[in-house]
């Protein structure tokens, strides 16, 4: 009986807790000066004002959109205000999403539709427990729901960060050839920006449409090229970018060293690359290497497993 309360005590103690916690981070608090500043920048950066409202829908467009398709712009804006509230701002997720050009709202839309799809998912593992005759407590359904909707709810953030990952490598691959055709375009009497605009347009790649994307900007916005790219490296997690833009910051007034600096700079990007290549290389070996000695001892135990019968049958 004892032991019984004091299952009910701890289990009502830790559902108390998780749901304080989940008012503390759902409930609005008092917006600080850091806070404030960070969201006039992301609704500018949306090309809005800075306390407004999201801009009402047109009502023929509304009328073509699905109601789950609003309800899950609606949650995804909502989450992303709470987020903002509470000061939870996910640099490098933003910018892995940002490589993959996807939106936050979208986002965090599919990681709460994830979740709510395991607090239902776990009663149904329940169910064909029970019905193999094992578990019956009833907090059982409820500790299996918050597990599968916990993770589910994570469960974007690996893809994600997987997906952007290979994207940034490719990424840095192409940066590494741009520098190389910003050197030949210096050497061939363009100016610094003439050829930075200019090795932008030697192709139509996803990486080069962004590089030649915020080189526009630039132009635009009144900042310099270099500036632009090193906003860019800041948008999508590559340092190589930010480095770049630091050091042609430094030498954009001198062709020898601009050149110099950025055949310096490929060729670390291309032994970087050639270095994380053949690590991957060794891992894959070795991966391969483990599964041929399992193999050799399943087949081993395959042989062996008859005449151990014979032997030990005789006992």
């Amino acid at each position: 009986m004892n032991s019984t309360v004091t299952s009910a005590v701890i289990v009502g103690a830790v559902l108390g807790l998780g749901v304080y916690a989940l008012v503390r981070a759902l409930v609005p608090t008092r917006r600080g000066a850091v806070l404030t500043i960070h969201r006039v920048d992301a609704v500018r950066a949306r090309g809005g004002h800075a306390f407004a409202v999201p801009a009402a829908r047109s009502a023929a467009g509304e009328q073509r959109r699905s109601r789950l398709d609003a309800l899950r712009d609606r949650s995804g804006e909502w989450l992303a205000e709470a987020y903002l509230r509470r000061g939870w701002v996910q640099r490098s997720l933003r910018a892995d999403l940002a490589l993959l050009d996807r939106s936050w709202e979208n986002f965090l839309a599919t990681k709460l539709g994830l979740a709510a799809a395991g607090l239902i998912f776990g009663p149904a593992v329940f169910t064909g427990i029970h019905l193999l005759g094992v578990g019956s407590s009833p907090f059982v359904p409820v500790w299996l729901s918050l597990a599968f909707a916990a993770l589910f709810f994570f469960l974007p953030d690996l893809e994600v960060r997987r997906d952007a990952a290979a994207k940034r490598r490719d990424f840095r691959r192409v940066v590494a050839a741009y520098l190389d055709l910003v050197a030949m375009s210096l050497a061939g009497g363009r100016g610094l920006p003439e050829a930075l605009k200019a090795a932008s347009e030697v192709s139509d790649g996803w990486a080069l449409m962004r590089i030649r994307t915020a080189l526009a900007d630039a132009r635009i916005t009144g900042i310099t090229q270099w500036q632009a790219l090193g906003k860019l490296g800041d948008e999508v997690g590559v340092e190589e970018l930010r480095d770049l833009s630091n050091s042609l910051a430094l030498v954009a007034d001198d062709g020898a060293k601009v050149r110099d600096s950025l055949g310096a700079r490929a060729e670390t990007m291309r032994g970087r690359e050639m270095a994380e290549i053949e690590g991957g290389a060794g891992e894959k070996s070795q991966s391969m290497l483990i599964a041929q000695l399992l193999l050799c001892a399943g087949f081993l135990v395959f042989l062996i497993y008859p005449a151990g019968m014979r032997v030990f049958g005789g006992f």
